[in-house]
């Protein structure tokens, strides 16, 4: 049986018409929700932020460079997320807090999560690469080429593997300083990158701890299991304590020039060791909200060098 459709939209009914754009729009949205947890969006965000702090430090103000370095960050960060969850497929289908991410669930099969990657992490490193120049293009792809081609893998074998794993989360800032015309090898952005580097290991553990036994489920090596509740919760302290160090090196190499930011990363810096010891004082070991508090930590230091780099 054919269907006719009208030569002109006005011959469809005014009901009709709406009826059609309120699917179309339902679509729409249902397609960009699916993107974003197939891209993983708020850490995609996450590691624009950190390259958006290396940018200011070395231009020491805001311009429009920050915006088109930032829209390439976050557009190879969706890109590799994308390839990631293709990797994991299998093993997110046997996880309760990933069997509902859209290739598991069949919404998005493996050949468009693919492509839908390679079109981001190729469209992310050419803006980068043909507006802020080949250091940072080359910084994004390598930064693609360690998540999805070494720490993907090497989780499944080894506990530790955060460790060389944390070098992802240094390199989004080393991206940022490159795309304001900074160098690379540059002991400034090192030190930055150092201090997020450290940062990477204690957040990973602490969401470690909080779905730790779906890791375990899954086959996956888990540091957790090895070591125990508290012994875990030792080794993360220290590693806390070790992170709020880390952060007071900053001054010391000249990323901060103003007596009130330092004495900001020394506050916050003591607020985040005290917050990890709760980890030894505490029975039930509060891991969920050290998480959240080492994430308001790592905000509150990207904002106070920034505030620091603009106004000074």
């Amino acid at each position: 049986m054919a269907i006719s459709l009208p030569n002109r939209i006005d011959a469809v009914p005014v009901q009709g018409r709406a009826q059609h754009s309120g699917h179309a729009a339902s679509r729409a949205m249902a397609a960009l929700s699916i993107l974003a947890a197939l891209t993983k969006l708020p850490i995609s965000i996450a590691s624009t932020l950190s390259a958006a702090t290396g940018y200011v430090l070395f231009s020491r103000r805001l311009e429009a460079g920050m915006l088109t370095s930032g829209a390439g960050v976050v557009l190879a960060a969706m890109g590799a997320c994308a390839w990631n969850q293709l990797q994991d497929r299998r093993i997110d289908a046997l996880m309760e807090r990933t069997c509902r991410r859209p290739i598991p669930a069949g919404l998005v099969s493996v050949r468009t999560a693919f492509l839908i990657g390679a079109l981001l992490v190729g469209s992310g490193a050419s803006l980068l690469w043909f507006l802020h120049g080949a250091p940072a293009g080359l910084l994004t792809l390598a930064a693609a080429a360690w998540y999805n081609g070494v720490y993907t893998y090497l989780k499944r074998v080894w506990a530790l593997a955060v460790v060389p794993g944390a070098l992802i989360g240094a390199l989004p800032p080393a991206i940022g300083w490159a795309a304001a015309g900074g160098s690379p090898l540059d002991p400034r952005i090192w030190a930055l990158s150092f201090f997020f580097f450290i940062w990477q290991v204690p957040h990973f553990w602490l969401l470690l701890q909080v779905v730790g036994s779906e890791y375990s489920r899954a086959g996956l090596p888990s540091l957790q299991r090895l070591l125990g509740i508290r012994r875990m919760a030792r080794l993360v302290s220290v590693w806390i304590w070790v992170t709020s160090v880390s952060s007071l090196l900053l001054p010391a190499y000249g990323l901060t020039t103003t007596l009130w930011a330092a004495a900001g990363l020394l506050v916050t810096a003591v607020w985040l060791g005290l917050e990890g010891t709760k980890l030894l004082r505490d029975r039930e070991c509060p891991f969920l909200a050290t998480f959240r508090s080492i994430n308001i930590y790592s905000l509150c230091v990207m904002s106070l060098l920034a505030l620091d780099a603009i106004l000074s």
